[in-house]
């Protein structure tokens, strides 16, 4: 396991597959037993949450003390199925205990426990086509990059447009690699709207997701556009809800929002 700061609140934890060659010795008896009524699975055995993947899955994190006492949050998957390691951006909260764990203690070499890939309603294929409007809060970037990377890996040029509203510039995950992708000119667009502070350079969107902001980044109904929306429950039930003012198809809209308690939960629009 690897990490890397994606902003001064965030961390992208990298998991690569097992060697081959140099499989990790098998679980034990009592060991497997435990996986297998669990439904997890150490993350570095080289398991089947390195298979196939599809972009806007889920995996659930548990952690174990020392003294038995178990924690468990669920974590968006943010690296594309075409990629060979796994990878999950983890925002610290205050008073998440998983959270604080996973950003500021971990260290190459801890363990824990994944569970996954989970979810087969909010995700996105190349063959699914589009066009494709992805809409995130905060973190909720994170499936919707999965979904990026995917098509990028794929070279599709499905039309693309990603509309993603942040507190400030600098709580913007993936910044530089958003950028390269809307500099590619092969179809996505980048809108990002600020809440507090400076607009980015490039996007002049400024406050609070509304329907004139909408209006003017949403693909127009009339073309069947596919649309995923993530984040914090008021964020989601927010744009879903001006989606569908908008002439959108509630069945055309896919929401999914972050519960209070580290769930990942999908929710119908209208």
């Amino acid at each position: 396991m690897s990490k890397r700061a994606e902003t001064p609140h965030a961390a992208t934890l990298v998991f690569e597959p097992a060697t081959p060659g140099a499989e990790p010795a098998p679980a034990t008896g009592a060991e497997a037993a435990a996986e297998a009524a669990a439904g997890t699975e150490p993350a570095g055995r080289g398991s089947r949450v390195w298979r196939r993947r599809l972009a806007g899955q889920h995996v659930d994190v548990r952690l174990t003390a020392d003294d038995g006492y178990q924690a468990e949050r669920s974590y968006s998957i943010a690296s594309a199925p075409e990629d060979p390691a796994l990878e999950l951006t983890v925002e610290r909260l205050d008073e998440g205990e998983v959270s604080l764990y996973l950003v500021d203690d971990m260290l190459p070499g801890d363990l824990l426990e994944l569970r996954g890939p989970i979810g087969g309603w909010f995700v996105w294929d190349v063959r699914n086509g589009g066009p494709l409007l992805l809409i995130a809060g905060g973190s909720g970037l994170v499936p919707l990059m999965a979904m990026l990377r995917h098509r990028q890996r794929q070279h599709s040029t499905v039309p693309a447009r990603l509309l993603v509203s942040v507190r400030t510039a600098e709580d913007l995950f993936y910044a530089a690699e958003l950028a390269d992708l809307a500099a590619a000119a092969d179809g996505f667009e980048l809108f990002v709207t600020v809440t507090r502070g400076d607009p980015i350079p490039g996007s002049p969107l400024r406050g609070r997701i509304n329907q004139a902001m909408l209006a003017a980044v949403a693909w127009p109904a009339a073309e069947r556009p596919r649309a995923y929306v993530c984040g914090p429950t008021p964020f989601v039930e927010t744009a879903t809800g001006l989606l569908v003012e908008l002439g959108y198809p509630p069945e055309a809209v896919r929401a999914e929002r972050f519960g209070p308690s580290g769930t990942i939960d999908p929710v119908p629009a209208g």
